[in-house]
């Protein structure tokens, strides 16, 4: 009998354990953990408010909870006093904790929004020098083609003008070659003449004595 009682106990106890949820202690101050149900026991110890503890029993009657405390002790306190939520003040102070960390990140990204904006601001700037110096060096490169095909079709010219001047350098030595010629046929020529002069003169002086000669002396015999 003793053992089957033991083992209801054991069991019961098992699953009251089983059973066990946590609360929380409510916005007053403080409240009293007592060795008992009632004021007549002893205070353990003074529990602030938020302090999470385990529920191991309740006696509704009495309006008492037996608790567990993080570090083990064990009491009394007045179940009116308990929240299943966390006080009002620690949800507070937990708000506010996040809610700094939130605006601490939120400064963060705005930061980094900024470094970005800043960043593509510098990229577009640095784009559109891009686009500019490409539209330089696209009008360069123009005046550089239109520069080449002047320069192409000046040295065509310069090859062509080369040629003819060749050409007329040829021919001139042509002309001064046939000139030379000439100028040698018309002293050949001249010097021919002279010598038919000065022949013909021979002649004439030869001649002319003997045609006097003969008058005189036809004369004579008249």
């Amino acid at each position: 009998m003793k053992a089957l009682i033991l083992a209801v106990t054991l069991l019961l106890g098992l699953v009251a354990s089983a059973a066990a949820e946590t609360r929380y202690v409510s916005d007053r101050l403080e409240i009293q953990m007592r060795t008992g149900k009632g004021t007549k026991f002893r205070i353990l110890r003074m529990l602030p408010s938020g302090t999470p503890l385990e529920i191991l029993e309740t006696d509704r009657e009495n309006g008492y909870s037996k608790v567990r405390t993080p570090d083990g002790i064990e009491g009394w306190v007045l179940t009116r006093y308990l929240m299943k939520g966390k006080a009002a003040r620690d949800r507070l102070a937990t708000a506010e904790k996040k809610l700094a960390q939130l605006e601490l990140e939120n400064r963060k990204l705005k930061t980094a929004l900024d470094d970005i904006q800043k960043q593509k601001g510098s990229s577009d700037q640095q784009l559109n020098e891009l686009l500019k110096k490409n539209r330089q060096l696209s009008q360069e490169l123009e005046e550089i083609r239109r520069t080449a095909s002047s320069a192409l079709a000046i040295d065509a010219e310069n090859r062509e003008l080369k040629s003819r001047i060749v050409a007329y350098e040829r021919q001139q030595q042509t002309l001064q070659q046939e000139n030379e010629s000439l100028k040698d046929r018309t002293a050949r020529d001249w010097f021919m003449v002279g010598a038919g002069v000065v022949l013909l003169g021979i002649i004439i002086g030869l001649i002319i004595p003997r045609i006097r000669w003969r008058k005189k002396s036809s004369w004579d015999t008249l």
